[in-house]
């Protein structure tokens, strides 16, 4: 039996928003409770944005999507369950439970004491594309000078994280029987090759660099899909390849990307960046020492303002039986209240 204690929560959850399925469903939940709350709705689609009083300077922000659960689940992803301090459930850390926390925070709030008011956004599509965060920002949102973003932090105060430059490229080659390669051209060696002298480059230009700021105090590579060839016996005509940098100064952003263009032209490779986004740390009154996060999450979309990012723990996001523990809940309902107050007082 679930205590009342964790009702937002729960009826939070039993929405399945993998891929926003239930959105408008979760949307109209989160508004009605507001409402009923006194806040105000600016604008409602597939995002919410509800205020409260005059002149917000403090908001807080929450992705109402997940992702798909993994096979393996001990209890119903779908379903708030409560084991010893334990509450398990598909979106309980990532981050129904950081939406929750800011949605009980608020109901013990007298904002007519306050003198600054507050707005709340949800979004959508976060783990996918960001499309939620893109749809905000492009309508030219006045943020407040303060947003509180609920992702999973273990009820640390982060304040920065590192930035995310994303490519899709595709080699092209001309296939042959593999008897007689010379008269082809292998994407898949073209994709090698290209890999071989980036790596190079990363490790004797971009890596030594360090960044002491974050955990992994450097600029990272990864390559994670390489996709090439047809058979055995014939040289391919296509290579498609992955490769993502985690970002901890933004100069290598520019460092990179000329690298990576030369290489194309002489790999024969086409280039796609999917996602460019620059590394950031502030430096706002809600914190006394810098700490970061390796991760890409909404508040690097938004320019201009303190970003924070504080929410629940232990960080179990996108792993078999989700959750979170009911004291780091608790907890950070009173670090949401706490804020909220020191902010808008």
């Amino acid at each position: 039996m679930i205590q009342e204690k964790y009702k937002i929560l729960k009826d939070l959850i039993n929405f399945n928003t993998i891929g926003d399925k239930e959105n408008s469903k979760i949307i109209n939940y989160i508004e009605k409770y507001l409402l009923d709350l006194n806040f105000k709705t600016e604008y409602k689609g597939k995002y919410l944005i509800m205020s409260i009083g005059k002149e917000p300077r403090l908001g807080f922000l929450g992705h109402t999507d997940t992702v798909e659960y993994i096979e393996g689940w001990d209890t119903n992803p779908f379903e708030l369950t409560q084991v010893n301090n334990k509450l398990y459930g598909l979106g309980s850390c990532d981050m129904k439970g950081g939406i929750s926390a800011m949605l009980e925070a608020v109901s013990e709030i007298d904002f007519t004491k306050l003198k600054y008011g507050m707005k709340l956004y949800f979004t959508y599509d976060e783990e996918r594309e960001f499309k939620g965060i893109y749809d905000i920002v492009k309508a030219k949102e006045n943020f407040p000078q303060t947003v509180i973003f609920g992702e999973p932090t273990n009820n640390e105060i982060l304040s920065g994280s590192k930035g995310l430059l994303e490519y899709d490229l595709k080699f092209n080659g001309i296939k042959v029987h593999s008897s007689n390669p010379e008269k082809g051209k292998s994407a898949n060696l073209n994709a090698v090759k290209f890999l071989s002298e980036l790596d190079k480059f990363y490790n004797e230009k971009i890596k030594i660099y360090l960044e002491n700021r974050y955990d992994v105090p450097y600029t990272t590579m990864n390559v994670g899909i390489i996709k090439g060839g047809s058979a055995k016996n014939s040289v391919p005509s296509n290579c498609e390849v992955s490769i993502d940098f985690r970002i901890a100064n933004k100069v290598h952003i520019n460092e990179i990307k000329e690298k990576v263009e030369e290489l194309a032209k002489k790999y024969d490779c086409e280039i796609n960046i999917i996602q460019c986004i620059e590394p950031f740390i502030d430096e706002c009154n809600l914190v006394n020492k810098i700490k970061t996060a390796n991760f890409i999450t909404e508040a690097s979309f938004i320019k201009g303002v303190n970003r924070v990012i504080l929410g629940p723990g232990p960080i179990t996001a996108h792993e078999v039986n989700e959750y979170i523990t009911e004291e780091s809940y608790n907890k950070l309902v009173e670090q949401y209240k706490e804020i909220i107050i020191k902010e808008s007082k």
